[in-house]
């Protein structure tokens, strides 16, 4: 009998034991993953994103970052002669005629022009004092505007920037970050990219990627990284559900996938483009943005936002500037000529085909 009660005693201690360690484990998981967000501190801090016009009806990026006192500007499109209306614009922002970040996603036109000018035009880096630059670390291109752009971005060093490769960053080396803290409670994080050492035929996919960590918001940006490259982006990244992306590939039908959407599953994205401009294609569903891109997206959001589109031979603004704004963790949208989300636009009723999705939101 006495054994017998023994034995019932071991069975109880060990059935708390291992409750016991259950309940430990379990807490750490939570604590480490932490689904529900319960251990993520808020979004407290300010913050705004500026996605710019770029005074043509060409496709390319321009994207301006306002942290407090730091001042960060991402690419600049989409043509040489944009760096005047990119300085237009940024001369309402930054006082000290100094950035503190500039980041160069890839080596397309669209993307990095604007740095280097023209002969009648100042460049961007001959307009700013820049502290740091981070740019590609691989391209196939040898173009005069990429030699001018490596010309000008050198003449910063030589001025005293800090020049770094996002592979640098990602690897800590050589006094790069991969997180940089841009304000109390924001951080910048260069994320993994499978291409920055390893060959694409797409230079698309050689785009520097970072994402923005502001507590629990996030807000993602891609350049124009291609389907491959968002899947192994998804890959060798722990990507969090964002508030913000910033569309792939200018809203293209071979970016902004489901195997990234999936993961991120924004509540805002912003295309940086021309609607329903023949650039680069006379078939109208694949003009920027393009069907395609438009289906996948509406599944997660219908707070979609465009900057500029055709206005006959020449553009005028859709939304126009678009910014997103942070203030103590409450994010509003507006446009410099209107804040109408794509889907209500009169572009759209005329020359897209509304998701089942964005009906139901109507």
């Amino acid at each position: 009998m006495a054994k017998r009660r023994e034995k019932v005693k071991i069975r109880i201690r060990n059935y708390w034991i291992f409750a016991l360690v259950l309940v430990i484990v379990l807490v750490g998981v939570f604590i480490c993953y932490d689904p529900f967000n319960w251990f993520t501190p808020k979004a407290t801090a300010d913050i705004s994103i500026h996605f710019l016009e770029l005074g043509n009806k060409n496709a390319g990026d321009c994207i301006y970052i306002k942290c407090r006192e730091n001042d960060i500007l991402v690419d600049a499109g989409s043509k040489r002669t944009s760096a005047s209306t990119i300085a237009n614009y940024l001369k309402n922002y930054v006082t000290d005629n100094k950035l503190e970040y500039v980041i160069a996603t890839h080596a397309d036109q669209d993307h990095i022009s604007a740095f280097a000018g023209s002969s009648s035009v100042q460049g961007i880096f001959d307009r700013y004092d820049t502290d740091i630059i981070i740019d590609f670390p691989k391209t196939n291109k040898n173009t005069q505007i990429l030699q001018d752009y490596y010309a000008k971005r050198d003449a910063e060093v030589q001025k005293g920037a800090k020049h770094y490769s996002a592979l640098e960053c990602y690897n800590n080396e050589n006094g790069a970050q991969r997180v940089w803290s841009i304000s109390d409670g924001i951080q910048l994080e260069i994320l993994y990219n499978y291409y920055y050492e390893n060959y694409s035929a797409d230079e698309n996919n050689y785009s520097v990627c970072f994402i923005i960590n502001n507590g629990d918001q996030h807000y993602l940006f891609t350049g124009d990284l291609e389907e491959s490259g968002e899947t192994k982006l998804v890959e060798n990244n722990n990507l969090p559900r964002c508030e913000l992306f910033k569309a792939g590939h200018h809203g293209s039908k071979t970016s902004s996938n489901t195997v990234l959407l999936d993961v991120i599953r924004p509540k805002y994205s912003v295309v940086c483009c021309c609607a329903g401009s023949d650039e680069y294609t006379s078939t109208p569903s694949n003009q920027f943005p393009t069907q395609a891109y438009i289906d996948r997206i509406s599944k997660y959001t219908s707070n979609v936002y465009v900057t500029t589109v055709v206005d006959g031979n020449s553009y005028t603004s859709m939304n126009g500037n678009v910014v997103f704004k942070v203030d103590k963790g409450n994010i509003t949208v507006t446009g410099s000529n209107n804040t109408t989300p794509l889907k209500d636009t009169q572009w759209f009723k005329e020359n897209r085909t509304c998701p089942q999705e964005w009906k139901s939101a109507a």
